[in-house]
């Protein structure tokens, strides 16, 4: 863990050093991964049922072996304690009324020139949704990427998820059917993308392919953007907790954990105008994880890559945050508001003390699939607009063509493309 001051001689260098850490994929996973999406799209299920024996102990063989049927979610759900099926009723409720209001209009209408114009917007025919099944099996993260492709309008959703020695997630299952989920395959890796983006002998591809996972997962997506769509290539997870000394820093350090506990490479980070405070935060820090359940993995992250910045005054936080373009960045101060209007990158903002990240994560309703690794400097986190595609177009009469196609054949000349230019020429003459 690292101690800045924005005093200190050596600063800018050492956060510059840390903005530029990578802690993605390296050059193995990227080689791996290469092999892996060939084997499946050369040679289909047999690479499959390999890889999945193999990585997950798990044959399959039968229909049930490969995948889980719409009665098993069913009875997944019902099988809930009553208060956990009303928490996940909630945490779909408010995700599906959040993305409902980004569903985008289209557009026709007529200029001056007397061309009509716009644009349709269609969802795609099929989408795949990772759900991992090792260490984060997260039914949340389900919710978060099936509910906007079912809003959007797509017709057919595509679960794959791992399931160890044939072992699956009865809360990720439960979460499907909220979710409305109408295949569940039993496959995970980079080699259930390669099948999503390919098809196989049993499963049919899809046009996009979203959901979080390793970096076998993040890397398989890489690769196979172009091919079909993805929702981002997603790091390791990052939160920025910029707080003043009035906060309770036991509760600074609860949400400085709550990323590190998701996995070793995760970067937790504060910025704080009060180096006494940065202190007890730490303190605090050292005293939750002896007794957190993932007390492990979390210690890990913030050994490894945690980070506390002392500054002057908060305002100097805000050009920081922008050069960190963070994942999730919480604003733990008096005037959330005013901190908010400077900040120009970042995947979430949660405002004032009362808002932990962890909120965003299951029932505040934006989406928690968000760009991590410097991303948000020019990504934006998962919406119903991932699940589809505009389509624009035009419409000419004699007159609109009078008025503009002149000007068209000019610029196709001058281009050196005479057949553009005498398709529209020759409909000028007649």
């Amino acid at each position: 863990m690292r101690h800045l001051s924005i005093n200190d001689a050596g600063f800018e260098a050492a956060f510059t050093r840390m903005v530029e850490a990578r802690r993605d994929s390296d050059a193995d996973v990227a080689r791996d991964v290469t092999d892996i999406l060939r084997r499946v799209r050369d040679t289909g299920d047999a690479a499959l049922v390999d890889y999945t024996m193999r990585f997950d102990d798990h044959r399959l063989g039968s229909d049930a072996d490969w995948r889980v049927d719409a009665e098993t979610c069913h009875a997944a759900f019902a099988d809930l304690p009553a208060d956990l099926r009303q928490a996940l009723e909630l945490a779909a409720t408010r995700i599906r009324a959040y993305h409902e209001a980004q569903i985008p209009e289209d557009r026709d209408y007529v200029d001056d020139a007397g061309v009509r114009l716009g644009a349709r917007w269609l969802p795609v025919d099929a989408a795949g949704l990772y759900v991992p099944g090792g260490r984060a099996s997260y039914p949340s993260s389900l919710l978060m990427n099936a509910i906007p492709a079912k809003v959007a309008g797509v017709e057919r959703l595509v679960v794959v998820t791992p399931t160890p020695r044939g072992e699956a997630n009865a809360l990720v299952l439960a979460a499907a059917h909220l979710a409305g989920i109408d295949e569940i395959w039993r496959i995970g890796g980079a080699q259930a993308v390669g099948a999503l983006a390919y098809g196989t002998e049993r499963i049919r591809p899809v046009d996009v392919i979203t959901g979080p996972g390793n970096a076998w997962v993040a890397e398989a997506k890489r690769q196979l953007y172009g091919r079909v769509g993805i929702d981002m290539v997603a790091g390791p997870s990052e939160i920025l907790v910029i707080a003043d000394a009035q906060n309770d820093p036991d509760l600074i350090a609860a949400d400085l954990l709550s990323q590190a506990e998701h996995d070793p490479t995760a970067q937790s980070i504060l910025i704080t105008d009060d180096a006494g405070f940065a202190a007890q935060v730490e303190d605090r820090i050292d005293l939750q994880l002896m007794s957190l359940k993932t007390g492990s993995t979390a210690r890990k992250s913030w050994e490894a890559h945690g980070v506390m910045i002392v500054v002057d005054r908060l305002d100097q936080a805000v050009p920081l945050a922008n050069r960190l373009a963070a994942e999730h960045v919480e604003l733990a101060v008096v005037d959330p508001d005013a901190l908010m209007q400077g900040i120009r990158h970042a995947g979430s903002i949660f405002l004032g003390r009362m808002t932990p990240e962890a909120v965003g994560d299951y029932v505040a309703g934006p989406n928690h699939v968000l760009p991590t690794g410097r991303r948000a400097g020019f990504a934006s986190g998962l919406s119903v607009l991932d699940f589809m595609k505009r389509t624009s177009f035009i419409g000419l009469n004699r007159s609109a063509l009078d008025a503009i196609g002149p000007a068209a054949a000019v610029l196709a000349h001058a281009e050196g493309l005479p057949a553009h230019a005498r398709s529209i020429e020759l409909r000028l003459k007649r």
